[in-house]
This record gives C-alpha cells, structure tokens and sequence, in this order.
C-alpha cells in the first residue's frame, strides 16, 4: 500500500485509472471503517483510502484536538485490507491557503436534525468531501448509513455538481448488541458502553411502534425521548422522517405507506452518540 500526502503525487500514482473506489475517513478504523472497504472493492479497482481529520466540520466546543487518532494502527488494518492508497495530507496538503470557498447545503436538509445541533457541520462535510473528490477522482465512493443525512446530503451534492462519481451506501455495522460503531465509542466508560445499546434499543421500539399503525408520531418520539432521559441519557432528538428528504411526514403519507427512518442523538456521559433505523 503506497501512503501518499500530497495531491500532485496523489494524482501521479492514480493517472489513467478509470475505476477508483474510494473510501473517505477520519482514522482511528473500526470493522465499520473495514466492511466500507470490501464494498469499495466490489464497486471498483483500485480502492483509495483517506485518513484526514477535517477542522471545518468540527464546531468550536467539539472534539476536533481530542479525536483519536491511531494512524499506524489504521495503515495496518488497510494493508491486510488491500488498499491501493492511503491518501493521508496534512492540514497544508489540503488546504494550503484559507478554504475561503465554501459548499452550502440547502437550509431544509442541512439545517435539521444534526445540522441544527452542529451548525455548520455540513458545509464543512461537503466541503471537504468534494475537495477530496477533485483530488481521487473516484467512481465510485463509500458512504456508512449510520451517518444518514450526511449520506444523502452528498449524494445530492454529487448529482447538483453532475460529479462523475456514483455514491454507494453501506449498511450499519454493528456491535453484538447493537451499539452502531463510531470512532468516539471509544470516549465511553465501562458503565457507558453497557448502557450504550439502549440507544438502538429505542429505535427498534420507535419502528415498532409506527409499524403497528400508530400515526401520532410527536408523541411516540417524545416518549422516547423521555424514556432515554429517565435513563440518563440527554437526547437532542428522536425524529421520525421520510427517506426521501428527511422532511416530517404528514398524515396523508403516513397512510400511502411513505419510506420513513428514524434518526436519533443523544449524549451519554459526555460522548455523544447518533444513530438510525430504516422503517
């Protein structure tokens, strides 16, 4: 595996491949972080990895010092992978002067659920993720659904932007118990981690609940809401959606059967945590 930090030699190494599969990420690999490379490879050849912590999309109260990273770890477990490139630039590699330009998502998908409780999380993911587009030039590349509303708000700036690159979603990989994988389990206490699975939990008993025909859908989500807190957990939200836009359903909806999923996060201890499940 060739580990490559600047862009012109990025661009050198992958001159004339016309079947790149790449796989974006912040480090600090998991089996979550595995299973999106072997998707990679069944959707193209050569598969590229990234590794770049991206300041923009960390808030100014966030983690952006604290997350962790574990690079020669992760070089390890992509090599046993077969990764082609590890694309892993410093701050001056990819931003080598102010990244004054900027990618805004609509208001109505970046602003809601977690773009309402990380203001400017978005543009900072977009921005950042289309940059890294330009430098790979992929055809294909690998989004996690755990990270739904990032997953769709690329998929739409890659069919704005009539980019060249088919966005391919991965299934949430799992723990045993449920607990969706995420670089920041890491943050949780012995106690956390045992306590961590409710959040799924939740989830599972909020689909069920829409699945049953009830229709009276901020009641069920407060519920939830309540239940987590009672178990001292300090949701920011449990919001019932379409999977089309991530918009409320309205009643009418609801009746023709309209694709929904429910979207949660919620701090436990100090670690927050997000997840989702498809209804």
């Amino acid at each position: 595996m060739k580990i490559i930090s600047s862009i012109e030699e990025l661009r050198d190494q992958l001159r004339g491949q016309l079947r790149t599969a790449f796989v974006p990420t912040m480090g600090n690999l998991h089996e979550g972080h595995l299973s999106l490379m072997r998707l990679a490879r069944r959707h193209g050849d050569p598969v590229v990895a990234s590794i770049f912590v991206n300041r923009l999309q960390f808030g100014p109260n966030e983690d952006f010092d604290k997350y962790p990273r574990t690079f020669q770890a992760d070089v390890e477990k992509l090599e046993k992978e077969g990764v082609y490139v590890l694309f892993a630039p410093t701050e001056k590699d990819l931003y080598p002067e102010p990244q004054e330009y900027r990618v805004q998502p609509p208001d109505d998908l970046g602003n809601i659920l977690e773009g309402e409780f990380r203001p400017g999380f978005f543009t900072g993911v977009s921005t950042v993720v289309l940059k890294l587009f330009a430098c790979v030039q992929p055809r294909v590349a690998v989004f996690g659904k755990k990270d739904y509303q990032q997953l769709m708000i690329i998929r739409n700036m890659a069919k704005q932007f009539a980019l060249p690159t088919e966005i391919i979603a991965a299934e949430t990989w799992r723990a045993e118990d449920g607990l969706a994988l995420s670089s920041r389990n890491g943050y949780l206490t012995e106690a956390e981690r045992a306590e961590a699975p409710a959040l799924f939990q939740m989830l599972n008993q909020v689909a069920q609940e829409v699945r049953s025909g009830r229709t009276d859908l901020t009641k069920i989500e407060q519920q939830a809401m309540n239940s987590l807190s009672q178990r001292q957990w300090n949701p920011d939200y449990i919001s019932i959606r379409k999977r089309a836009n991530l918009q409320a359903p309205t009643q009418m909806e609801l009746e023709s059967k309209e694709e929904l999923v429910v979207l949660a996060a919620a701090k436990l201890g100090n670690t927050r945590l997000i997840d989702n499940l498809e209804i």
